[in-house]
């Protein structure tokens, strides 16, 4: 069990539902604080409702304005901050190098990467003057291998896991540690998207694709948003207190991502 996160003030972005959102919720059955950002309005109304005590916004990270506004509001609620999760992410297009749009490109960035940075600048300062803390980063399994079709989303996810390294050897000597969590193919709504993409640019059949997901896989399953939710607050808690720099699969062994 993941311990010392009683009273953790903690923000999330991107958790109206998948990943973020289990990981705020297992956050507050550990008593955090907690404070989580979507564009999705609805997903956060229910958020609001099944959970009171969680402080939500609707933003967009890749609109700096917004982003500022949800980080000035997030850290004037918690008054500070402990733990950092950078969780926003969408998967970009889907397509040959040559055919993906710049605007694809740039906004696949900007909500994958840019986000994450932006994050961190913003709350160093805060956790170095602590002297403790943790910042989580959800790179990709596409952060380890190449993604073919894929482009904009697995150079962000490489970046990421390079952002994150740099940050903890930086925020190191304040106590302050920094991982990037890279799971594989995540049961939820968003692989069924990325699947159904795959198999219209590829031509194949989505149940082919769905298989293919997992084939490459030393366990030969999808993992869940609880697996990562786990990973993240092993990382954030007493029992991670000197693991940083780390970029740390949750893929069931992935050893390639196919084709």
């Amino acid at each position: 069990m993941a311990t010392g996160l009683q009273n953790k003030r903690v923000i999330i972005t991107a958790a109206a539902t998948g990943i973020g959102r289990v990981t705020a919720e297992f956050f507050l059955a550990a008593g955090a604080k907690v404070q989580v950002c979507d564009v999705d309005e609805a997903g956060l109304k229910g958020f609001k409702t099944a959970h009171p005590a969680v402080g939500t916004t609707v933003a967009d990270v890749a609109d700096t304005a917004q982003l500022d506004r949800f980080l000035d509001a997030a850290l004037a609620n918690l008054g500070g901050l402990d733990v950092m999760v950078n969780n926003a992410g969408i998967a970009g297009p889907t397509a040959n190098v040559e055919d993906v749009a710049l605007e694809d490109w740039r906004r696949t960035l900007a909500v994958n990467l840019d986000a994450t940075y932006l994050c961190c600048k913003r709350v160093a300062p805060l956790l170095k003057k602590n002297r403790s803390g943790a910042i989580v980063n959800l790179s990709s399994a596409a952060g380890i291998h190449g993604f073919a079709r894929r482009t904009p989303y697995a150079a962000a996810k490489w970046a990421i896991v390079g952002l994150t390294k740099s940050l903890a050897l930086e925020l190191g000597p304040f106590g302050v540690r920094v991982n990037a969590i890279c799971p594989g193919a995540v049961e939820g709504d968003r692989i069924e998207r990325v699947i159904k993409a795959e198999a219209k640019a590829s031509g194949r059949p989505e149940a082919e694709v769905r298989q293919n997901s997992v084939r490459y896989t030393a366990m030969k399953t999808f993992v869940t948003p609880q697996d990562i939710a786990n990973m993240i607050l092993f990382l954030c808690s007493n029992e991670g207190a000197h693991v940083s720099g780390q970029a740390l699969p949750v893929d069931g062994y992935l050893y390639t991502l196919g084709d």
